[in-house]
C-alpha cells in the first residue's frame, strides 16, 4: 500500500502546529504519533524516548492563577485538598489559571462560573503571592493574583457547602481563626498575612 502524496504535507503541518501551540517538545510526541500509524516500530522509538522539552517539561513552567477571597462573616470560602504523598489536607481559596491574553480579573469570573456556575464581582486585589511548592511528589510554581471576591446572588451565602463542577471536590466556608492558629493549613503560603486581623 503506497503513501499518500497528501500525508508528509499534512504530517508536517501538523508537527508545526503542535509546536507552535505546545512547544517544540510535543512536536516530537506529535511526530512520534504520527509515525507509529505509518511506520510500526520507528514510530514507538520516536514516542516512547524520553525527550528533554516533553511531557516531564511541561512541569518547569511558572503558572498565573487568580484566586477569589470570599468572605462570610469570620469565614472564607475554600475547596479541600489532598496530599497523600506529604499526608496533608490543605484549603486553598477558589480561582485557577490565567489564559493567555487574559486579564487575572476577568480569569477568576471565568473560574467561578465554571467551578459553582456562579456570577462573583471582583474587588481589590489585595496581594501577589509566589508559591514554590511541591505536590504529590512534583513541582509547583504559581504567581497568585489574590482578590476579594463577592457573589453576585446573595442566595449563595446561606449555602454550606458547594459542589465544584469541574473537580471532585467541594468548597465550604471555614473559620478564619481555624488557619490563624493552626489548625487548618491554608494555601498558598503568605496568604494568611493578608487576612486582616479581624476577620
Amino acid at each position: 500500500m503506497g503513501l499518500s502524496p497528501w500525508a508528509v504535507p499534512a504530517g508536517g503541518i501538523t508537527v508545526v502546529a503542535v509546536a507552535g501551540e505546545f512547544g517544540a517538545g510535543w512536536a516530537w510526541l506529535s511526530a512520534g504519533a504520527l509515525v507509529v500509524a505509518g511506520a510500526g516500530w520507528f514510530g514507538w522509538v520516536v514516542l516512547w524516548r524520553r525527550w528533554p522539552d516533553s511531557v516531564a517539561g511541561m512541569g518547569s513552567s511558572i503558572r498565573p492563577i487568580a484566586l477569589g477571597l470570599i468572605r462570610r462573616r469570620a469565614q472564607i470560602l475554600v475547596f479541600e485538598g489532598r496530599d497523600d504523598v506529604k499526608g496533608e489536607t490543605y484549603y486553598r481559596p477558589l480561582g485557577g489559571g490565567v489564559e493567555f491574553g487574559e486579564r487575572s480579573d476577568d480569569a477568576l469570573k471565568r473560574e467561578f462560573r465554571e467551578e459553582l456556575a456562579a456570577d462573583i464581582e471582583v474587588g481589590n486585589l489585595i496581594g501577589v503571592l509566589e508559591n514554590v511548592f511541591t505536590w504529590r511528589g512534583h513541582p509547583g510554581h504559581e504567581i497568585a493574583f489574590v482578590y476579594e471576591a463577592g457573589f453576585v446572588d446573595p442566595d449563595r451565602y446561606a449555602e454550606e457547602e458547594m459542589k465544584i463542577l469541574d473537580d471532585p471536590a467541594t468548597a465550604r466556608w471555614v473559620n478564619v481563626e481555624d488557619f490563624t492558629d493552626g489548625r487548618m493549613i491554608l494555601y498558598p503560603e503568605g496568604l494568611i498575612e493578608l487576612l486582616s486581623p479581624d476577620q
